[in-house]
């Protein structure tokens, strides 16, 4: 008895507790995140305002700025180059997210220390790469843009950071492993490193963006990139490795700098792109316009001078004593139209003369 009696209060409040504004799924509107009377709807392709994806292509030089053998040497830049190509998802209006890959060719130089460096004279190398990546790329312009700032936005400082991949070929050539016209014949150190999960590399850069058209923007690159890996540079396996290139510098990863001039080509059928779009800029704009737009239609003007909630601009009474009713045009209320408004009349709805407070004679206002 006491479990059904318990049932028959508790369901009905476990059904309704809920308020069902005509929800059946979370995909519906209004839901939890809206109110019944929110013009809201989903988000889909449709309904963007804004392109958000685009295709980055481009190129420049590289050279090694922390490694065994350098791309610096006897006063001298050994340049190599680099290309990359990238699909670029904009996230927000401060962030996105690109799969990148880039590949290139650096060369570098490097001596031995003492008897060995004597022997070998100075090294060549070169290295082959390539290298897959996820790239995150933060708008620093539209994340630090001023909202009073109103001048036009067509360049933009970008940060960019990630992690990826990559495959590698390197040859080293010096006076003493490259006898190939002396007894016993050496073989010139070389390192094919496949692709592969275990070559993890990072890189961090900063760049400058150029909104050239609605469809291209350009962009000035220069990107580090810790390889974590000390065999990059073309000096061997290992620190151990003979004859002993990697032991020229005490760091472990042979790291290079790439300084890129690329392209990316906006895609969608919208005029603006998600990284040109500044929310606090355009609420500012929005303001501005409303502030400055004419005023075509302005209500009570004049006032209300005698509060009785008619505007001055249309009172036909504006001594309208406080407390009375008045009508659509501030005129005091006379039900019985004899004369005494309604406010001052002991007897609203029989006539009667101002003398007797609007009562009639054979009724004097004061019995």
């Amino acid at each position: 008895m006491k479990l059904g009696l318990f049932l028959a209060i508790t369901l009905p409040i476990a059904f309704y507790a809920q308020d069902r504004s005509g929800v059946a799924t979370k995909n519906e509107y209004p839901n939890a995140y809206s109110n019944g009377s929110a013009k809201v709807s989903s988000f889909t392709n449709s309904s963007r305002l804004f392109k958000d994806w685009s295709i980055s292509v481009g190129g420049g030089a590289a050279v090694f700025q922390n490694a065994d053998l350098s791309s610096f040497y006897d006063g001298k830049v050994n340049l190599g180059w680099n290309g990359y190509v990238s699909i670029d998802k904009q996230i927000s209006h401060t962030f996105g997210i690109s799969v990148l890959y880039q590949m290139g060719m650096l060369n570098q130089k490097g001596l031995l220390p003492g008897a060995g460096g004597v022997a070998a004279g100075v090294a060549t190398a070169w290295t082959k790469y390539q290298q897959v990546s996820i790239l995150g790329d933060i708008n620093f312009s539209n994340l630090l843009r001023r909202v009073d700032n109103h001048s036009p936005y067509r360049w933009a400082l970008h940060g960019y950071g990630g992690v990826g991949l990559q495959g590698y070929n390197t040859l080293l050539l010096d006076n003493d492993m490259s006898r190939y016209s002396t007894v016993p014949k050496r073989i010139p150190i070389e390192i094919d490193q496949k692709l592969g999960f275990d070559t993890f590399f990072y890189q961090i850069g900063m760049g400058v963006k150029y909104n050239a058209s609605k469809l291209i923007d350009i962009e000035a690159r220069a990107m580090y990139i810790i390889t974590g890996d000390d065999s990059f540079d073309g000096g061997g396996n290992g620190k151990n490795a003979i004859p002993r290139y990697n032991a020229i510098t005490t760091g472990n990863s042979d790291n290079f700098v790439t300084v890129n001039l690329g392209l990316s080509i906006k895609l969608g059928k919208h005029d603006t792109h998600l990284s040109w779009y500044d929310p606090l800029q355009d609420i500012h704009n929005r303001i501005n316009v409303l502030q400055n737009s004419p005023d075509e239609f302005i209500v009570c003007e004049k006032g209300d001078k005698d509060n009785d909630g008619v505007c001055d601009d249309w009172d036909r009474q504006l001594d309208t004593p406080a407390g009375a009713r008045v009508d659509g045009a501030g005129v005091a209320l006379d039900m019985d139209l004899d004369g005494v408004i309604d406010l001052y009349d002991k007897c609203v709805t029989v006539a009667g003369p101002v003398e007797n407070n609007g009562c009639p004679m054979s009724s004097p206002s004061n019995k």
